[in-house]
């Protein structure tokens, strides 16, 4: 069972009590890299995928948020999501994407009656879309951060050894 969920979940290994070797659905880790408020607003996007209105919602706040820690404070989400696009934080298509969350949150957040409701698949859509920019903005600079780390200790290492 889904410890997020209480959904049935489906797992199999190649020998009766041997570690899982696949796992259906994907288990979604937000990796402890994004930074807070950004990874509680994801996780939460995570664990409320049955709501997908409120999923959506939560999605476009870990965007919000993520821009804000990377010192994107002013104007609108909309403002903001420019202005990195403009100093090439993201890129364009990434842009496009983070729209894409915003408007959809906005949909639900105004309850436009135009607008029918996201449905799970939509959640699910968006919340890959926040993976992925954090791990873009965060994820990614950490662990080339730490290898640089590593490799200079290793060379220092080297060093004093000869």
């Amino acid at each position: 069972m889904c410890s997020r969920c209480g959904g049935v979940v489906l797992a199999s290994s190649k020998k009766d009590g041997d570690w899982a070797k696949e796992i259906y659905p994907d288990s979604m880790v937000v990796d402890e890299a994004v930074p807070e408020p950004a990874r509680t607003y994801l996780n939460q996007a995570i664990d409320s995928l049955h709501s997908p209105a409120g999923s959506v919602m939560l999605s476009a706040s870990s965007v919000d948020a993520m821009l804000k820690v990377k010192l994107y404070r002013e104007g609108s989400l909309y403002s903001r999501i420019n202005k990195a696009v403009e100093d090439h934080l993201i890129t364009q298509e990434m842009s496009q994407w983070a729209h894409e969350v915003r408007l959809d949150a906005k949909d639900q957040r105004h309850a436009d009656e135009k607008v029918t409701l996201p449905t799970s698949d939509d959640a699910k859509r968006c919340i890959d879309f926040v993976l992925a920019f954090g791990e873009f903005l965060f994820v990614l600079p950490s662990r080339v951060k730490s290898g640089l780390a590593n490799a200079s200790k290793e060379e220092d290492k080297g060093a004093s050894e000869k």
